[in-house]
């Protein structure tokens, strides 16, 4: 998630990082390279005032770090929890790394959401410093973690905020990567809230993969196959406990890239929609069409399952063309392959672009994209990336 504003900086002394261009993209409304060492130990520095009995003293709750009383009543939610989603704070990469900083951080996001989003509280549920301090963000976040059950509502990714617990790290990672310390906490935050919401290591998915933003980062996604295997460690997920594909899981209520790929796929296969990556009624019936068509169970919701993306997917390879190809070229291109070109041609930058993708998630680097390697274009996982 972006937490740009335009203007001056606060009077916190918050500095927003020049040249980047995504504005607005914490809107009001429900509906984010380097390889880093797997150590033993996660270190986190805890709260200085962690109550006696806390079960996880480790996150600064949004009394310990000052918090504004919210703005309107804490909803929770009565969808099940499914997903995590991860996102860059679009905020400086600074080097202070203590606890005062990171309390800064809290709060200066805490006035951005609600003074100029007009938002009831902070809008994700946890925050990452770059020091590694891990923060409650919305209040009662904390509560529903310790529970298990009925997160709160937030407002991190407009379809997903009733059903995916927001994580916001501190930074930018476009070109850079986040610290150590950054990348340790998160991957016991995600730990603890698989153990506490009965998610998976593969249950972790970017901002973009569900909303048009440069949040994560280019340079942080690709740490994500490697974030996942460090928190199916912790988890002791291994082998054939992971599927063999796990697809995201767009629906009519998101929109973005992902959704743009699902309309050329769709087009491919003989409807008519304007690929805007908008999930209006014409996906959402040419989505139930498919399904009725193929045998797939019809998703209320317009769902796109795992078998619905089967379906539609089509093995790509030197000589392909058409809407398919376009589809791959548009969403890599998206995603930091900046090379690409919507030619609608397999040509050998394309395939260049697979095979680097491919190698970033375990799959055989031949450069021809089958079922498997159109999971993790869409921003699926696959099991091969936990090998």
């Amino acid at each position: 998630m972006d937490l740009q504003s335009s203007g001056p900086a606060q009077s916190s002394g918050l500095v927003h990082a020049p040249g980047l261009g995504r504005r607005g993209l914490f809107k009001a409304g429900l509906g984010a390279a380097a390889v880093a060492v797997i150590g033993s130990e996660l270190p986190t520095a805890p709260p200085a005032h962690a109550a006696p009995g806390d079960e996880f003293p480790w996150i600064v709750s949004c009394d310990d770090w000052g918090a504004r009383p919210p703005a309107a009543p804490i909803q929770l939610s009565g969808n099940v929890t499914n997903k995590i989603i991860v996102h860059h704070m679009a905020f400086p990469n600074v080097t202070d790394y203590s606890r005062d900083q990171a309390i800064r951080l809290a709060q200066d996001c805490q006035d951005l959401h609600m003074d100029r989003n007009g938002w009831a509280d902070t809008g994700q549920h946890f925050t990452v410093s770059r020091g590694g301090y891990v923060l409650e963000g919305r209040h009662r976040s904390l509560e529903t973690l310790r529970v298990g059950e009925q997160q709160v509502i937030a407002a991190h990714c407009p379809g997903e905020n009733g059903n995916a617990i927001g994580i916001e790290s501190e930074g930018t990672y476009i070109t850079e990567t986040p610290p150590q310390a950054l990348l340790d906490s998160l991957t016991r935050l995600c730990v603890t809230i698989c153990q506490q919401y009965g998610l998976h290591s593969w249950d972790l998915f970017g901002h973009w993969d569900f909303r048009d933003t440069q949040c994560p980062g280019i340079a942080f996604y690709r740490q994500f196959p490697m974030l996942r295997r460090r928190v199916a460690a912790r988890l002791g997920e291994r082998g054939n406990l992971v599927p063999r594909r796990r697809w995201p899981d767009i629906w009519k209520f998101v929109g973005g890239p992902v959704v743009r790929v699902a309309q050329y796929l769709l087009n491919a296969r003989g409807y008519q929609l304007t690929a805007n990556g908008v999930f209006g009624a014409d996906t959402v019936g040419a989505v139930q069409d498919w399904q009725a068509r193929n045998g797939i169970p019809v998703d209320v919701d317009a769902t796109l399952t795992g078998p619905t993306w089967e379906s539609l997917v089509q093995p790509l390879g030197k000589g392909s063309t058409g809407l398919p190809v376009t589809a791959v070229q548009f969403i890599l291109g998206r995603k930091g392959y900046a090379e690409l070109t919507m030619s609608g041609g397999y040509d050998q930058a394309t395939s260049k672009a697979v095979q680097d993708l491919q190698r970033l998630h375990g799959l055989p680097p031949n450069g021809d994209v089958d079922t498997s390697t159109w999971c993790v274009i869409t921003g699926g996982i696959v099991r091969e990336a936990f090998d």
